[in-house]
């Protein structure tokens, strides 16, 4: 029975002695922006822990500013997803509130490197290799693909570049240029004097015939 009353006795005193500890820790107001190492870009709704007081969690808002109350020597735990976790601890301040400025390191993460095949498995690719034709050389491939049929062939399905199709605008309004000059057909003979002279002389000369046919 004694030793029961030195166990209970002894669990109220742990027990108190934290509350009175706890009571006598300063609170704060604990603000502060988290924000990215270099850039110095806020990072926008972190989990922040207080470790120290039963895992209270709380959320940045989306320009990275926190605020909440605590007490001085707090362990807080700052995580986000693609950076690495941050623990601070609050400092011993004068007032009531202090600003933290929080910095987080980006968490790069580097993945394997992968080799893409065209085979879906190792019988396709057997199956490929067994089928190869090896008989031609290069040359003679190459030939073939510079041939006029294939060069015909290609040229009806690929699409022409920027460049090809500068050139041809520029070919063809050059070629219009000289046509207006050269061929008629594209000159107004309305605004022609030269063509309305000729009817004119055309004209009279109908007349004159017409007139000597009577007498």
């Amino acid at each position: 029975m004694k030793l029961l009353i030195s166990i209970l006795f002894t669990v109220f005193a742990l027990f108190g002695s934290s509350a009175l500890r706890a009571q006598e820790r300063k609170i704060i107001q604990y603000s502060g922006i988290v924000t990215t190492v270099g850039s110095g870009l806020p990072v926008g709704y972190v989990t922040v822990t207080n470790l120290s007081f039963r895992n209270e969690a709380f959320a940045a808002n989306n320009e990275g500013y926190f605020s909440f109350v605590a007490h001085v020597g707090d362990t807080i735990r700052f995580t986000s997803v693609g950076f690495d976790p941050l623990v601070v601890t609050i400092p011993e301040v004068s007032g009531d509130k202090y600003t933290a400025n929080i910095i987080m390191q980006n968490l790069v993460t580097e993945l394997p490197m992968v080799t893409p095949y065209p085979w879906a498995s190792i019988e396709e690719f057997n199956i490929a290799f067994m089928n190869l034709d090896v008989s031609e050389d290069n040359i003679v491939r190459v030939r073939r693909s510079l041939s006029y049929e294939s060069l015909a062939a290609m040229a009806a399905v690929i699409p022409r570049d920027g460049n090809e199709m500068r050139s041809i605008n520029n070919a063809q309004s050059f070629n219009t240029m000289n046509n207006k000059v050269i061929n008629q057909r594209y000159a107004n003979p309305l605004l022609n004097p030269f063509a309305w002279g000729s009817l004119i002389q055309q004209i009279t000369k109908g007349s004159q015939s017409r007139k000597s046919s009577n007498y």
